[in-house]
This record gives structure tokens, C-alpha cells and sequence, in this order.
């Protein structure tokens, strides 16, 4: 059985807010609401794998003490973006 554009939203919602980190369950489910209901299936591939990363590696590059993966540069450049108090650094 196909998994519904619905029923993929609330998988992803629900991943982004169990993580394992509490900082990661805040940002990832404030994006998650904000963001994935407008995002494209290609976009939302590149979400689902980026959750499939470690969470120790995910805060890493969201507050800049790590290089991000270019494959996942713009997303958590976008996800940095609407973390309150997040800003890239230079």
C-alpha cells in the first residue's frame, strides 16, 4: 500500500519531534509545522534522509561547530533560518 502525501507529512512531523535530543525535537518540530506541508516531494526525500542522520551530527550543523554535507547545506541552511536565536555563522 502507497503511503498517502498525509500520512507522510504526520511520519515526518512525528520523527522530527522524537529525536532523542530535546534541542532537535524543538527546532525540527517548529520547522516541521512551519515547512513541510509546502515542501516538494524531492525536498521532503532530502528531509527524510537528513532525519536519518545522527542527532549529535544534526545539531552540529545546524549551530555551525561542524561542516554541513553539501547535500544537506541549503536544507539546514533553511532549517537555521527560523531557529529563534540560530544564526549562520560567518
Amino acid at each position: 500500500m502507497t503511503e498517502t502525501h498525509e500520512a507522510r507529512l504526520g511520519r515526518l512531523k512525528t520523527r522530527s519531534m522524537w529525536r532523542g535530543i530535546r534541542e532537535m525535537d524543538l527546532i525540527l518540530r517548529d520547522f516541521a509545522g512551519r515547512e513541510l506541508a509546502a515542501m516538494p516531494p524531492a525536498d521532503l526525500d532530502l528531509y527524510e534522509a537528513m532525519l536519518a542522520e545522527n542527532d549529535h551530527d544534526l545539531l552540529a550543523w545546524i549551530i555551525g561547530s561542524a561542516p554541513t554535507p553539501p547535500r544537506f547545506a541549503p536544507l539546514i541552511d533553511r532549517i537555521r533560518a527560523g531557529a529563534v536565536g540560530l544564526t549562520r555563522p560567518d
